[in-house]
């Protein structure tokens, strides 16, 4: 008999639905993977399911396993925790993070699949793809220990950025965000919140998460002289205006941008985006990180909690989809 899985596609601005798709067999050097779950990484999901994504970017913004072309019908999104049930025997029964979409079950190359730490719950792993990205933008921004940071935007990334530049040894870190909830997350991460009007400034180093350009002329008012503003949020098809003039030359301020696609070109040399993966992995093997994922629906209500989070996020980090045992 047939097997098949079940796939959600976006299929028009603020439209999805999930499609039953065949199934093949895992052949040599695969595996087929049973999911337990997914995250919407909300951001960028949320311009792919508004239908935001310039032409331009329709290539670089590519998932890895993407399927359909931008802007629709897509099956989009990058962070899936399974247990291998077929395939390579090496990797038979273990535990998985895959950079794969929203799907019930799926079959990829064994490479393409990294076995999760035995600490780390699956629940918390899908949180890695996030990591990548916070990790990534450390290495861009380069902290180190003394300094005074500034993380603007306390969602999901900006979170992680903020957590592991606390750990670096002296770091005064504060946590900028418009919503005071906030507060308690980043005392549970190590770091200071502020509200934009208590952010203290002459910062070595400004990161922007925020998502919105006003966070981003309020990274540029809090750098020091000759500090760096690294941007890590992307606007899709929005221009954004910023107030280049005042003492931003004066003050000879970098503004720089970091995107989690590349590694930095220092560290080509001697990592690989599997190593990278592998890395964000390990670093997630702190039950703090639970704090991060707030909301869960099961997979049949993907369509729906996508929408209403493209729409209005509220107070959501992290929302986190639950898969059915079989």
């Amino acid at each position: 008999m047939a097997q098949s899985t079940e796939a959600f596609w976006v299929i028009a601005p603020g439209q999805g639905e999930i499609r039953r798709e065949p199934l093949r067999d895992a052949g040599p050097g695969e595996v087929l993977v049973r999911t337990l779950f997914t995250a919407i990484s909300r951001g960028t999901e949320s311009l792919v399911m508004r239908g935001e994504v310039p032409a331009s970017e329709f290539q670089r913004m590519r998932a890895p396993f993407q399927e359909g072309e931008f802007p629709f019908p897509v099956k989009y999104g990058y962070a899936s925790v399974g247990v291998v049930e077929s395939g390579d025997a090496d990797l038979l029964g273990r535990r998985v993070f895959c950079l794969y979409p929203h799907q019930s079950r799926y079959v990829v190359a064994a490479g393409a699949v990294t076995p999760i730490p035995e600490a780390l719950p699956p629940a918390r792993a899908v949180l890695a793809a996030n990591m990548e990205t916070a990790l990534n933008a450390i290495w861009d921004a380069a902290p180190g220990p003394g300094d005074r940071i500034t993380v603007i935007g306390a969602g999901v990334i900006g979170a992680l950025v903020a957590y592991l530049c606390a750990r670096l040894p002296g770091t005064d870190v504060e946590l900028l965000d418009i919503d005071p909830a906030r507060s308690a997350l980043a005392g549970i991460l190590g770091c200071r919140f502020r509200l934009p009007e208590q952010a203290s400034g002459e910062r070595d180093l400004v990161i922007h998460a925020s998502g919105h350009p006003v966070g981003l002329r309020t990274a540029l008012r809090l750098a020091g002289e000759e500090a760096t503003v690294l941007e890590l949020s992307w606007y899709g098809t929005r221009e954004v205006e910023l107030p280049l003039g005042g003492a931003f030359h004066s003050k000879r301020l970098s503004l720089r941008s970091s995107q989690v696609g590349r590694l930095p070109a220092a560290r080509v040399p001697r990592w690989s985006s599997g190593r990278r993966l592998e890395t964000a992995l390990a670093l997630l093997q702190d039950a703090r990180l639970d704090a991060l994922v707030n909301e869960e629906s099961p997979f049949p209500l993907l369509p729906a909690s996508l929408r209403r989070l493209a729409a209005d996020a509220g107070g959501v980090l992290c929302h986190r989809i639950r898969y059915e045992e079989p």
